[in-house]
Order: structure tokens, then C-alpha cells, then sequence
């Protein structure tokens, strides 16, 4: 592991973000800390291709690859078998109805792990985006039960996801399917997905190099998204229509 030279942001939520040209390789991507969770400085960091992600106790860690995770709107796959198992599974998928359970999905700990990189602080910071209208939830129920979702946040024409969760299996991978078809629809061409892994290989994510991903940013970012709630503009989705 390199020598850490970070840099510590200053206390101004809009201070500015480093390069991200000098971001570390080892551990990759790990670019600054310090700051806070503000709107301004979220917002900041996501038009910039850089995101927070670190543990209780640790300091705020801000972090933008050398590699990118990235979905095409067009280009995300269920298996054969999933989408069978799908469309008979009664489930329905809609848009901001119950975000902060979404959240609390998501900061649940994944087998195996003993905590979560969804903070205290990083629920509030969701959620006063989400009140603000940039972050965004993608809900999947079995009647009135939460089956599983994601969450991320519209940087204009660009949804950067932060996080996912499944209580069902394969309602996070439905649930990204929807939100694809979606914003293909409203002319949004991509879905950041951050670090890849290989659930999303699974899905057809494709990992670019960090200048391909922020160029692709810059054109999105400046065209004009969809501010507010999405549930209505998103409708709802029954399963039994995959294709």
C-alpha cells in the first residue's frame, strides 16, 4: 500500500475536491478525507465522479477509481431462468414510495460482514437528498412487503447508484432491470455503478477507465434530469411484463 498523502478537505462545503488524476492506486481511487455529508458537498463530489465510502468510526473517505462500474441503460441482462422466476413471483416495482426504508435496506450487513459503509451520518446525509430531490429509490414489493430496491442519486442526465439490497431473491437485479428500462426510456444513457463485482458482471456491467466514465459524466451532468419525486413519472412495473 502507497504512503498516504491525502488530502484533508477543508471545512467550506464548497471547498474544492483535488484532481482526481491524484487519487491513489493502492488502495485505488482513495482521493481525500475529511469534509462533511452536506448536499453541497455530495452533490459536489458526484458532478466530479467521486463518492464517500467508509465505516463508522473512520473519518469520511472520498474515493474515485481507477476503474469504473457502468451499466448501459440498453445493456443490463437478466439470466433466462432469473427472468422466468420473476414473472411468476407477483412482485411490483415503483419509484420513491418508501425511501428510507430502502436506506435501511441497504445499511443492513451483508452475510459475512460484521458492519456496513451506510453510516448514521450517511442515512441522514440520503435522506436530506432525497427530501431535496436528487436521491431516488427503486422499490420492489410482494404486496406490501419490501422484497428489496437500490438507491442512488440523479446527477443530470446520469444515475449514479450507491447501493442495493435484496430480502427476495433477485429484487435488487429486477429492480436495477426496471430503473434501466426506464431511463433508456427518458433518454438517459448510463447507470454508474461504481466499483464492479460480480453479481453486476453477472448483469452485464462494463468497467471503463476513469477518463472514459468522467467524460461520459461531464455530457450528462449538464443536460437537464428529472428533480423531485419519481414516482409518478416512473409509474409502476409489474413483473409479469419482463420480457
Amino acid at each position: 500500500m502507497e504512503p498516504l498523502r491525502l488530502h484533508r478537505l477543508g471545512s467550506a462545503p464548497d471547498a474544492p475536491f483535488p484532481p482526481v488524476e491524484l487519487a491513489l492506486t493502492d488502495p485505488d481511487g482513495l482521493l481525500a478525507l475529511g469534509g462533511d455529508l452536506s448536499p453541497t458537498r455530495f452533490l459536489g463530489a458526484y458532478r466530479s465522479g467521486i463518492f464517500p465510502w467508509y465505516s463508522e468510526g473512520e473519518p469520511i473517505l472520498w474515493w474515485s477509481p481507477s476503474q469504473r462500474a457502468v451499466f448501459r441503460t440498453d445493456g443490463v441482462h437478466l439470466p433466462r431462468k432469473l427472468r422466468q422466476r420473476l414473472r411468476h413471483s407477483g412482485w411490483t416495482v415503483r419509484a420513491d414510495t418508501d425511501f428510507a426504508a430502502v436506506v435501511r435496506g441497504c445499511m443492513a450487513p451483508r452475510p459475512g460482514q460484521d458492519g456496513t459503509w451506510i453510516t448514521a451520518g450517511m442515512f441522514d446525509a440520503y435522506l436530506e437528498l432525497h427530501r431535496l430531490g436528487h436521491a431516488h429509490s427503486i422499490e420492489v414489493f410482494d404486496g406490501k412487503a419490501l422484497a428489496g430496491g437500490l438507491l442512488g442519486l440523479g446527477i443530470g442526465r446520469m444515475f449514479c447508484g450507491d447501493s442495493m439490497f435484496s430480502a427476495g431473491s433477485g429484487a435488487s437485479s429486477l429492480a436495477l432491470a426496471v430503473l434501466a428500462w426506464r431511463l433508456h426510456d427518458w433518454g438517459w444513457p448510463l447507470i454508474d455503478a461504481q466499483i464492479p463485482n460480480a453479481h453486476t458482471r453477472r448483469l452485464g456491467v462494463e468497467v471503463w477507465p476513469r477518463e472514459r466514465y468522467l467524460a461520459a459524466l461531464v455530457d450528462a451532468r449538464n443536460q437537464p434530469g428529472l428533480t423531485g419525486s419519481w414516482t409518478e413519472a416512473f409509474g409502476e412495473f409489474p413483473a409479469e411484463k419482463l420480457a
